[in-house]
Formats: structure tokens, C-alpha cells, sequence
């Protein structure tokens, strides 16, 4: 028996999903306008990741590209290709058959370009609703922040060094240490990856689901916000913002002791 994925738009503008995993699935990329909803079955033991592509430009045949999280295909269909980052990915990785678990996260670790969640329908053991409702292009730090505003590059992705990028003699869980970039990523978006050792807050379960219903731009969906919003105003938001650019200008290797 198969699981249900249903993506749904409240952005007020066109987002196109992106997906790739293994086995394919009918499709690997689509237009899903403002308002709209599209659902996609997928087989057990399916493993693989959704991102949504923004401000994409495709032809009459399909052809085209995207500012943000674009497949590199040149056409709508990813056919196989991955999101350029920065991109926010839902990753899920499905229980092999009845009674087995399923996995699932929203990651920061490739950047962030979209507000997106996930909410579960069914199924036991957790199936807690995950992901970013705030919106980081809004108080990304200058040097991360992406020329056109519409997205915001990880550390790793920026420097390239192992300490961002958790390689090297940073390759485990505890030589690599959140910075004050991730730091930043999770103060706003807590149940999020924020960098790649991230696991305890991060990685969800459920047991039996029948749907998960991936959301973009939930925040203008204001019954979706509550579980995550919680008492994080936009003004201490902005205020860490501030703080952690003046942190990371003084030294682009801060990390927590």
C-alpha cells in the first residue's frame, strides 16, 4: 500500500515542486498555481525529497528554467536533477510495509528560498507537523542572502569550509558544532534542519500515515502557524538577525562551545 503526498500552494504566487527520489514517481516536477493542490502517490520504501522552485519561466513544451531552486533539466519535469541551492527540502524516506516506520524532515542545510511544511494525516507514533513558516529572506545575513533577495545561501554552501560543511576532521556529530548561521536558521525555523548533524530536533516519525500534505508559504494560512510561531516575535528575530551578523563579520568560524 502506497502513500499519499499532497502539495498545496498559499503562496500569492506560482510555485512549481520539484521531486527526486528513488523509485521515480509519476512525475518529477509540475506548476502548481496560487491556491491550488496537487496529490502523488508514492509506493512504499520510497525515499526522496520536495523542494519548490520559484519565479520559473517554462514554455508551451515545457522548457525553461528557475531563480530559485531550479533542477538544472531546462525543463519543468527534474527528470533525475536535484534542487541548485538554496533550496527548503522536505525529505521523507517511507517504512517498507505494514507497520514500519516512516521518516521525514524540512532541511535548511542546502539554504532556504520558500516558507514550507509539513502536515500529517493518520498514523501513530509522533507525525508531529514540521517545517519553517517564517520567512529568512527577510533577515538573511548579507553575505549569505542571494543577489535577487529570494534566497538564503547555507554557510557551507557560502564558504565552503569543513567546519560549515561538517567534512574532514569536522565529520561528526561532535567536531561540528552549530554556528552562528545555523543558529540563526533554527532560532527562526526550530524544527528544522539547520545543519547536518542536526538530528534530535529535526527527524520526525510516523507509523501509518495516509497522507502528508507538503504546504508551501503556510504562514498566510494563519490555523497552520500556531505549533511553530509560539512565542518567537519578529522583532527578537530581527534582533538575533543583527546580533548574529555583527557575530559572524567578527569571525566566520564562531561555533557553540
Amino acid at each position: 500500500m502506497g502513500t499519499t503526498f499532497t502539495f498545496s500552494n498559499r503562496c500569492d504566487y506560482t510555485v512549481w515542486p520539484g521531486i527526486l527520489g528513488t523509485p521515480a514517481l509519476d512525475t518529477t516536477g509540475f506548476e502548481l498555481a496560487t491556491g491550488k493542490s496537487r496529490s502523488i502517490q508514492a509506493p512504499a520504501g520510497w525515499s526522496g525529497r520536495f523542494w519548490g522552485r520559484t519565479r520559473c519561466n517554462f514554455d508551451g513544451l515545457g522548457h525553461g528554467s528557475c531563480a530559485t531552486g531550479d533542477c538544472g533539466s531546462g525543463q519543468m519535469e527534474c527528470n533525475g536533477a536535484g534542487a541548485a541551492p538554496p533550496a527548503t527540502l522536505a525529505e521523507f524516506t517511507l517504512g517498507s510495509g505494514s507497520g514500519t516506520q516512516d521518516f521525514y524532515d524540512v532541511s535548511l542545510v542546502d539554504g532556504y528560498n520558500i516558507q514550507m511544511i509539513v502536515e500529517v494525516s493518520g498514523g501513530s507514533g509522533g507525525c508531529g507537523t514540521t517545517g519553517c513558516v517564517h520567512d529568512l529572506n527577510r533577515r538573511c545575513p548579507s553575505e549569505l542572502r542571494v543577489a535577487d533577495g529570494g534566497g538564503c545561501r547555507s554557510a557551507c554552501d557560502t564558504f565552503g569550509t569543513p567546519e560549515y560543511c561538517c567534512q574532514g576532521a569536522f565529520g561528526s556529530p561532535t567536531a561540528c558544532r552549530p554556528t552562528a548561521y545555523s543558529e540563526l536558521f533554527k532560532s527562526a525555523c526550530p524544527k528544522s534542519y539547520s545543519y547536518a548533524f542536526d538530528d534530535a530536533t529535526s527527524t520526525f516519525t510516523c507509523t501509518g500515515a495516509e497522507d502528508y500534505t507538503v504546504v508551501f508559504c503556510p504562514s498566510l494560512h494563519r490555523g497552520s502557524i500556531k505549533w511553530n510561531a509560539g512565542n518567537v516575535s519578529e522583532e527578537s528575530l530581527n534582533a538575533l538577525s543583527d546580533l548574529y551578523a555583527r557575530l559572524a563579520s567578527s569571525s566566520r568560524a564562531i561555533t557553540k562551545p
